[in-house]
């Protein structure tokens, strides 16, 4: 099992050979993501003696507690946290998109509980519009009704007064032979007398009463006017419905004005986010051509480290390099030679270990360049949006190996100091021991002096660019991320104005259909109740028509029942005097 532990060390001798090393446990790896602390357990550890006292480990413990496998867990550690915040910022953005479905959700779901309204309410009106229509109809049955009773009051009317005109036609002709008589001067007899008298009596009870017809039109008249109150309220109402619909247009058009202003706006809106996102793709251009000449400057200063390092280490194999403490060989020739041996062994041991403590960091040295290569592999591959996150992340990366290679550099100096320190111990003790001691190759030695200053001030001045460079970009790239944050405001501004003009849209749609349909029910109720108004129009002018006949008739009845009267004098007055006694 894989454990994260403290490196402790107990004091004591001067020499690493002395001292006795354990591991102090802190945490355990569950799964690959999944770390829960320990108890403060603490086991030895003799592999972890060439590590730093409080370094961090992760080592993985066989069931019996031994030590399997030991490593340092910076690296480890560092892709742990990049991986755990790569896992916040996917955490953070499902939550973000989870909240947009939830708020699309809820505006939908609103929109369905308005639509629904809206239906049960029109549902409701047109029921009532059905039961206007059956009302309508009925009263439409009644004027039908009240129509063909006229009717027949006409048509008994005209026969009357066809049979009235006769009965006078008749009369007037007897008239006239009367008048003939009269003026021949023959009076009538008694059966003429009898047979006019008869005459005259028919034609009196043949003048037809007026009073039940008028009783009739008054009824009709009655009912008209009642027919007609019962269509004002449907027309008050027709009018207040088309008031309402009048306002809805006015709605419409001006909500229709909005819509035009907002997409206006958010056109403008677009055009500059898109002018905006192509600044910035150039401006990611530029950053990342003065990223490509850092990496280029980077490489250059790690070459010419490289190059100070062999020229450095030649000057110190060829004995032109100074111990990095004076050798007194006047004391070592006074040590005994076990003394001695056991000086140089010491010396020897503690290089070995601080030399494997070097190698390691040089091994992180080569992972830390494999992680670059391999970000500037993504970087060539990668899309706009993980552009500049993974720019950032090379950046840390190559800071972070330009800070542990020039560590590097002073242990790698230490080291060949020690080596030459340790050296020289050996050559006294090859003296005191009477063996052969390898020729001093001071004298033919290289002055590397003027090389290493070359490469140095080079290094300088190059390393001086770096920085300038290094600061364009980090003005840069700060600028990018302003210029990224406004981006996305405005690309957010642009959603929510989307959004905005698709209600507005939405809205538009409904209140248009809403205009249509009222419109649809006013042209549909005026088309009911027109022909009922035209009927009952037209037979209150038919009634009116029929009053004033009905007037006529009367007046020609009372003329008529004047003249019959008229008539009876003058035939009492041609009648014979016995005859009349008789």
């Amino acid at each position: 099992m894989l454990y994260l532990a403290e490196v402790q060390k107990q004091k004591g001798g001067l020499l690493g050979g002395s001292s006795k090393t354990e591991l102090k446990l802190l945490a355990c790896q569950r799964t690959d993501q999944n770390w829960s602390t320990v108890s403060e357990e603490v086991i030895a550890a003799d592999e972890a003696s060439k590590l730093n006292d409080g370094a961090l480990v992760l080592v993985e413990l066989t069931p019996n507690r031994q030590v399997q496998r030991l490593q340092e867990a910076g690296r480890p550690l560092v892709n742990i946290l990049q991986n755990f915040s790569r896992q916040l910022e996917k955490y953070k953005l499902k939550e973000d998109e989870i909240d947009q479905w939830k708020e699309s959700l809820t505006f939908q779901a609103q929109e369905l509980n308005r639509r629904e309204m809206d239906m049960e309410a029109r549902l409701e009106q047109l029921h009532e519009m059905e039961d206007e229509f059956q009302r309508l109809e009925a009263q439409k049955q009644e004027v039908d009704s009240s129509r063909e009773q006229i009717e027949k009051l006409q048509a008994e009317i005209e026969r009357n007064r066809q049979e009235l005109e006769g009965a006078w036609e008749h009369l007037r002709g007897e008239q006239r032979r009367l008048e003939e008589r009269l003026q021949e001067g023959n009076v009538l007899d008694a059966e003429q007398t009898k047979e006019m008298s008869e005459l005259l009596e028919r034609l009196s009870s043949r003048i037809a009463p007026t009073e039940t017809v008028r009783e009739h039109l008054q009824q009709a008249f009655e009912l008209v006017e009642k027919q007609q109150a019962t269509l004002n309220p449907h027309w008050q109402n027709l009018e207040q419905q088309k008031t309402v619909v009048n306002q809805k247009q006015e709605e419409v058009s001006q909500l229709e004005q909005t819509y035009s202003d907002r997409q206006n706006s958010f056109k403008q809106a677009q055009d500059s986010l898109h002018q905006q996102t192509a600044q910035l793709k150039v401006n990611t251009a530029s950053l990342a051509g003065k990223q490509e000449n850092q990496r280029i400057l980077k490489e250059q200063l790690q070459s010419q480290e490289a190059l100070y390092q062999q020229i450095n280490s030649l000057a110190a194999s060829s004995g032109n390099m100074m111990p990095f403490q004076k050798v007194d060989v006047q004391a070592l020739e006074k040590m005994s030679l076990d003394e001695l041996q056991k000086t140089i062994q010491d010396l020897t041991d503690k290089l070995q270990i601080d030399s494997s403590f070097v190698h390691d960091q040089e091994q992180e040295l080569t992972y830390k360049q494999q992680t670059i290569e391999e970000l500037q592999q993504k970087i060539k591959q990668a899309s706009a949006q993980d552009l500049v996150n993974l720019q950032t992340e090379l950046a840390e990366e190559q800071d972070l190996y330009q800070m542990l290679n020039e560590t590097l550099v002073g242990q790698r100096r230490s080291l060949l100091a020690r080596q030459k320190y340790i050296q020289q111990h050996q050559n006294v003790l090859l003296r005191r021991q009477g063996k052969p001691v390898a020729s001093s190759e001071e004298d033919n030695s290289i002055d590397f002096s003027p090389i290493l200053l070359q490469i140095e001030t080079q290094r300088q001045k190059q390393s001086q660019e770096l920085q300038q460079l290094e600061r364009e970009i980090e003005q840069m790239r700060a600028a990018i991320e302003l210029d990224q944050g406004m981006l996305d405001n405005q690309v957010h501004d642009l959603e929510e104005k989307q959004q905005e003009l698709k209600k507005i849209e939405s809205d538009l749609l409904s209140l248009k259909t809403a205009t249509a349909e009222c419109w649809c029910r006013i042209n549909l109720y005026q088309e009911a109740l027109q022909p009922v108004q035209d009927g009952v129009d037209k037979l209150r002018q038919k009634l009116q028509g029929i009053s004033e006949s009905l007037a006529q008739v009367q007046e020609t009845g009372d003329y008529q029942l004047q003249t019959i009267a008229e008539i009876r004098q003058t035939i009492n007055s041609l009648i014979p005097q016995p005859e009349l006694v008789a």
